[in-house]
């Protein structure tokens, strides 16, 4: 495993991260979970993330109960605030500084731990003053339970603003959680350059496009039994925008420029990730501990420039670029 760091921050967290949205507390069964931190570890993973929303607060719990016992100081936790939990009344969401207060201290109670190393803003929260929101943030890091301020899916003046204020208020804002991959770079034309300017790095969820780029999902075949497209608990719907058979038959095609880099699909995706400066960590998945031992193997791994001349040649037509698909609820 290879170690970057978060921005420019002196944080160092390993370039593939593990995540648990989608996957603890909700598809895989907790024996299994634990199994898969337990490879993550093994193979030299030291950075997790998770959010207070996945499994409705059920996934950061999973994530403490696996990581009992292992050394606080050796790992990176990393969590998020947003999105409703509870019973969805109406202070049971957004920025505000309740929400974060309240939130954080939550977080922490599940994830038995007194601190987390990045508190995210999982969306921007149009309805509070950006002021409001970096104010409780600069309390949390200044009362010792979180040590920097990351945002996700942030726009690029939406990150050089919030940015501007954790300055003022003397606080590390080093990081942004966009989706990433092959398929989906909508972060490459405005994200990426602001925050290559201001020290921020990309903490990258989704570099297999869902499980699409590892090329089990076929042109006109219904998607494989046990697959995130047919799990109907929310994993059919993140995948969906990718399912088309133009953008399947055009993955297929990959495959002989991952047997040319002596890679498997899914780790071509998330090597491919990696070569961009901005990225600090890839995050990953996984249902099973194989799939973790077979994507960090993409650690370390240099794609040639005509190799990823090839991958832009095919994929071109399918991919999504407008700056404009990042977005939060209004």
């Amino acid at each position: 495993m290879e170690f970057r760091n978060l921005g420019s921050s002196g944080l160092k967290v390993s370039e593939i991260a593990y995540g648990n949205w989608l996957t603890h507390g909700s598809q895989v069964e907790e024996e299994q979970a634990l199994a898969c931190v337990q490879q993550a570890l093994d193979e030299g993973i030291t950075t997790f993330d998770t959010a207070d929303v996945y499994a409705n607060t059920k996934a950061e719990s999973v994530l403490g109960r696996a990581l009992t016992g292992v050394r606080r100081e050796s790992t990176e936790i990393f969590t998020k605030v947003f999105w409703p939990t509870g019973p969805g009344g109406p202070n049971d969401s957004g920025l505000s500084r309740k929400h974060i207060h309240e939130s954080i201290n939550g977080s922490l109670s599940r994830l038995g731990t007194d601190y987390v190393d990045l508190y995210q803003a999982h969306r921007f929260d149009y309805g509070t003053p950006l002021e409001e929101t970096m104010e409780a943030f600069a309390d949390v890091v200044r009362q010792g339970k979180a040590l920097y301020i990351g945002v996700s899916e942030w726009r690029a003046d939406e990150i050089r603003e919030g940015h501007r204020l954790a300055r003022e208020l003397h606080i590390p804002f080093v990081s942004n959680q966009p989706q990433y991959n092959m398929l989906w770079r909508v972060i490459e034309s405005e994200v990426v350059p602001a925050s290559e300017e201001l020290g921020v790095g990309q903490i990258v969820w989704s570099p297999i496009a869902q499980g699409v780029l590892t090329g089990k999902y076929q042109p006109g075949e219904p998607p494989p039994a046990g697959s995130r497209a047919t799990d109907e608990k929310g994993g059919a719907d993140t995948v969906a925008r990718f399912l088309s058979d133009d953008v399947l038959t055009r993955v297929q095609e990959l495959a002989p420029l991952a047997d040319q880099a002596g890679l498997s699909l899914a780790q071509l995706a998330v090597a491919w990730v990696l070569q961009n400066s901005n990225v600090s960590a890839a995050i990953i998945g996984a249902s099973r501990p194989e799939q973790v031992t077979e994507n960090v193997k993409a650690s370390g791994v240099r794609l040639e420039p005509d190799l990823l001349k090839s991958i832009d040649e095919i994929l071109d037509p399918v991919v999504e670029r407008d700056p404009a698909k990042t977005k939060s609820p209004r």
